[in-house]
């Protein structure tokens, strides 16, 4: 609320450019949304286009060309068993939509004792009441605890801080996953409705992706005890991580995926709810109608706009890219920081990255949380001319600062360089 900003007037590719016509690299998309850069005219064109045509008809009575285009594109590309999309305006809103879709799923098929979500600890699904709920950052839901309906969250797959001395990769998989299995006994499967996670956690640990064979253990647990498992994309997805869905690369089919941010890459407000035609058909051949829905879901513009997005990655292999320029912002990173005596772990898939900052890197202890280091560091970044987005908590909301970095798919070799040269700026202002 005390904040002063200053005025953003355009944008050229990776750059937001201000009133006083200074340029600032897009180091994290704004938050991971920006995957195209800044005033793509093929995006633009398209919504432009459309708005010549129909800006808005309600879903309640009308589909649109944009709309069906963008579904099909969508289910085209999804992991084979996702087949139906829900278009919505935000992540918020997708995450919503799949809980409400989880619950009705169970209603409609007979096992209305079905009610309880579990998710993870340090997880961050969203800021409405529904989505904050599902979600494990403590201090995120402090304020609303109060007013949010009980959800249960076992221990993220963080192996930075989660995997015990003498434990293999393989070995913390199972350990972990399987707190899932003890959490499901302990409410009673038939009382378990959902298991909701980030394929690769975003805001609240700083690009932390699980490590091998978790996920399939994950599955195996929710498809024996009839769980549905929901894999909120809505940062990591949409080509971030060198794959079309995050989830490609843990080799995971979900039975709901949300999507949203990439998909729209900031030009028009829109996400998504996908879902397999088991759920489908159980609604359609049930009361035939999802009871949920918000003003502007499916809308011609920002459907037409995510349509010339998703478009725009796939014709110019931008998927391909992404591990590309990945590997060389990975390597640089650890090349400049790997010896850092305050970052502790550098880690992340594609262009989705993080920084962990740390006091002391034999112990991992966490620098105290009154000193803020994350705010320091963003505003470091800052005036060197970078757009980051730090974030304090990652421990246990309270205490470990990191930095998430998830620059436009377009980005440079130039850039890169500029991108740690300003990240390394600001390390020298923030963490010494």
């Amino acid at each position: 609320m005390k904040a002063s900003y200053p005025v953003a007037i355009g944008g050229d590719g990776c750059y937001i450019i201000d009133g006083t016509g200074k340029r600032y690299l897009d180091g994290s998309g704004g938050a991971a949304v920006s995957c195209l850069g800044h005033s793509h005219p093929v995006v633009t064109e398209a919504i432009k286009s459309q708005l010549d045509q129909l800006a808005f008809a309600h879903t309640g009575f009308f589909t649109s060309p944009p709309a069906e285009a963008l579904a099909s594109l969508l289910v085209d590309h999804a992991p084979k068993n996702i087949n139906h999309v829900y278009f919505v305006s935000g992540g918020s809103e997708a995450v919503e939509a799949a809980l409400k879709l989880a619950r009705q799923y169970f209603v409609e098929t007979g096992q209305p004792e079905r009610r309880h979500i579990i998710a993870r600890r340090q997880s961050y699904h969203g800021n409405t009441l529904g989505a904050l709920a599902a979600g494990g950052n403590a201090w995120r839901r402090q304020m609303y605890d109060a007013i949010l309906v009980e959800s249960s969250h076992i221990a993220p797959c963080y192996a930075y801080r989660e995997m015990r001395e003498g434990e293999s990769e393989a070995e913390f998989a199972v350990r972990i996953a399987d707190e899932l299995e003890t959490e499901i006994v302990r409410l009673g499967p038939q009382n378990v409705m959902a298991f909701v996670a980030e394929p690769v956690v975003g805001a609240t640990l700083g690009a932390v992706p699980a490590v091998d064979g978790y996920f399939t253990r994950i599955r195996e647990i929710c498809d024996r005890h009839g769980v549905l498992l929901i894999l909120d994309e809505v940062m990591c997805g949409m080509g971030r991580t060198g794959y079309m869905f995050a989830c490609e690369a843990d080799g995971v089919r979900p039975d709901i995926l949300t999507i949203a941010k990439g998909l729209g890459a900031g030009y028009q407000p829109i996400g998504a709810m996908m879902c397999s035609s088991a759920i489908f058909s159980a609604i359609e051949q049930g009361s035939g109608f999802f009871q949920h829905g918000h003003t502007y879901l499916g809308h011609p513009a920002a459907c037409a706009g995510a349509h010339a997005v998703v478009s725009t990655i796939l014709d110019e292999q931008l998927i391909h890219r992404v591990r590309d320029q990945g590997q060389k912002v990975m390597a640089e990173l650890r090349h400049r920081f790997g010896d850092h005596p305050h970052i502790g772990d550098i880690r992340g898939r594609g262009l989705f990255l993080g920084m962990e900052f740390v006091a002391n890197r034999d112990s991992k202890a966490p620098f105290a949380p009154e000193e803020a280091r994350h705010k320091r560091f963003k505003a470091a970044a800052f005036d060197a001319g970078l757009i980051c987005y730090p974030m304090g908590g990652t421990i246990d909301g309270r205490r470990g600062d990191h930095v998430l970095i998830a620059p436009p798919f377009i980005i440079s070799d130039d850039q890169i360089g500029e991108l740690c040269d300003k990240l390394a700026a600001a390390a020298v202002r923030a963490l010494t």
